[in-house]
């Protein structure tokens, strides 16, 4: 059951730091969403930890925000 406990950590992180990542870049959710592709209320999911990107979603989030996978997940922007 930790591991469980790890992965709800490691998405509050992601979130938080998708979140911080688009509002450091003046970036709406809306513009994010458009960007990619997808309905704002698709990546909006993703910042309040409703759903996870895919590995191509995550490769094209990075990419967005100019920062690592690992940076994105795992560290404090």
């Amino acid at each position: 059951m930790s591991s469980g406990a790890n992965n709800s950590y490691m998405d509050k992180t992601f979130c938080i730091n998708l979140k911080t990542a688009r509002a450091e870049r003046g970036m709406t959710q809306k513009q994010v969403a458009m960007i990619l592709g997808v309905v704002e209320s698709c990546y909006a999911n993703r910042e309040q930890d409703r759903t996870e990107p895919n590995i191509e979603m995550l490769r094209r989030l990075c990419s967005i925000f100019k920062v690592t996978a690992d940076e994105l997940i795992n560290e404090n922007l």
